[in-house]
């Protein structure tokens, strides 16, 4: 095979590894630590509605829902939607079908149907594919990949002057697809990690069997991520935030919540509380996942971004 530009790399790795691989065996994401998350994320969807006037048929979309338990909590708070999923993988189609028997499935964006959208994105973003320029004493290049090995050929990027050695990402996938949300009118809520500014230097990362592994070996058997450009995708949308997860939750009641909850299930209180002050502590998820949201112009400050 020839060498493959790395984000058509990235991305071929990550379609065989989320069709062939249970990724929940790797990581686990917020909404399989706690029904509360999905829940309040739902009570926050369905204030955006209301915030929009309350119109009639609204989608609540999920883009990478994973086994679709984010949505099937949110809907509790918001029955008034109806469930959308982007999922390309069948097997995970399947998972989330048997949580939101009712959802229907999509491939990409454009063929929600053309009423108002609120969509829902957490770590989703992250497994979009990058392209990867380094700074050489002659110019930038870009990487490809062959024979799991990368490769560097001549590039003529839009970027600054860089000192040699420097790594530039760009995630050409992930402003596409916030910036077709917002030409549509869709409102949507992204949680991921990476960093408050854009900054210089590699983010790829690979998780195997719940280990770091080369991103380059054997594509298809690990998750293959990057950090998200929050900034970038500012810069191309109108949004509120970048904040972190930390005050997006708090702000919103994720622990009087999750105290609520446990004590009508007293035999999970403290997995519950856990898994809280997992999602919201500096140390663990809570400043290292962001949440931005993007939304029209003049749209009023949203709940949590205060």
């Amino acid at each position: 095979m020839p060498a493959e530009r790395f984000d058509h790399f990235m991305a071929r790795a990550n379609a065989l590894y989320y069709e062939n691989c249970d990724p929940f065996t790797d990581f686990i994401t917020a909404p399989e630590l706690t029904q509360v998350f999905g829940e309040i994320i739902g009570a926050w969807a369905k204030i955006i509605w209301r915030m929009m006037g309350s119109p009639a048929g609204p989608i609540l979309a999920e883009a990478g829902p994973g086994r679709g338990s984010l949505m099937s909590d949110a809907l509790r708070a918001f029955p008034e939607a109806e469930p959308h999923f982007i999922e390309t993988s069948g097997r995970l189609r399947a998972a989330q079908a048997k949580r939101v028997p009712n959802a229907t499935w999509h491939e990409d964006l454009e063929t929600l149907p053309a009423r108002p959208l609120i969509m829902i994105a957490n770590e989703f973003l992250d497994a979009l594919p990058v392209r990867q320029f380094v700074r050489r004493d002659s110019g930038w290049v870009e990487r490809y990949v062959e024979n799991e090995s990368y490769v560097e050929l001549p590039a003529a990027p839009e970027l600054r002057e860089a000192p040699t050695g420097s790594v530039r990402e760009i995630n050409e996938a992930a402003l596409s697809f916030c910036k077709r949300l917002a030409a549509r009118g869709g409102l949507g809520l992204f949680i991921d990690y990476g960093p408050m500014r854009s900054q210089a230097g590699e983010s790829v990362q690979a998780i195997k069997a719940g280990q770091y592994a080369s991103p380059l070996t054997a594509p298809g058997t690990a998750d293959i991520t990057a950090h998200v450009d929050f900034e970038a995708i500012a810069a191309v949308t109108h949004s509120q935030g970048p904040i972190k997860q930390q005050q997006f939750l708090t702000r919103l009641g994720l622990f009087e919540r999750t105290n609520l909850l446990a004590q009508n299930v007293p035999d999970r209180a403290h997995g519950l509380r856990m898994a809280a002050e997992r999602l919201a502590a500096p140390e663990a998820m809570g400043s290292l996942f962001k949440v931005l949201f993007i939304c029209p112009e003049g749209f009023p400050i949203a709940p949590g971004f205060e």
